[in-house]
């Protein structure tokens, strides 16, 4: 999420790349890429992203209040709610590479429906209202590949 406040934040350069470059420089830092990421690296959205400086923040689903869970228009409007923004689509992969050093997830299991353990979603709009395509990025090391 992106926020204008400068606390538990921080800055990162989004876009300015063709998406060419974008693959190539995730390649290159040894970042794999699953079916889902390739999809949306497909997207119209990296035709030619204009760059911009994002302050990022970071917040769990419990720490924007929602202790019992929610879904992801909820968690997008109770974001909102506080002064957040979502992050255009683009900065999946940015941010992939400006957190190169991402713990360990605690294992590597996809489950349907829920974000595997230990990753970080990056909170975007969804650009498609077909429920089979990704929704959008989440960054993860499992084993130490990111």
């Amino acid at each position: 999420m992106m926020s204008t406040a400068k606390s538990e934040s921080f800055v990162v350069l989004v876009g300015g790349q063709s998406r060419t470059e974008v693959i190539r420089s995730l390649r290159d830092a040894g970042v794999k890429l699953n079916a889902h990421a390739e999809t949306l690296l497909a997207h119209p959205a990296f035709d030619a992203p204009a760059d911009r400086t994002l302050r990022i923040v970071e917040r769990t689903v419990e720490q924007l209040g929602l202790l019992e869970g929610a879904v992801q228009s909820q968690v997008f409007a109770t974001a909102r709610s506080q002064g957040l923004e979502l992050c255009p689509l683009v900065t999946g992969p940015y941010l992939r590479l400006a957190l190169m050093g991402q713990s360990n997830a605690p294992d590597s299991v996809l489950s349907a429906g829920r974000g595997p353990a230990g990753a970080i979603h990056v909170a975007s709009e969804p650009v498609s209202e077909d429920v089979e395509y990704p929704k959008g990025f989440y960054l993860r090391v499992v084993a130490g590949q990111p």
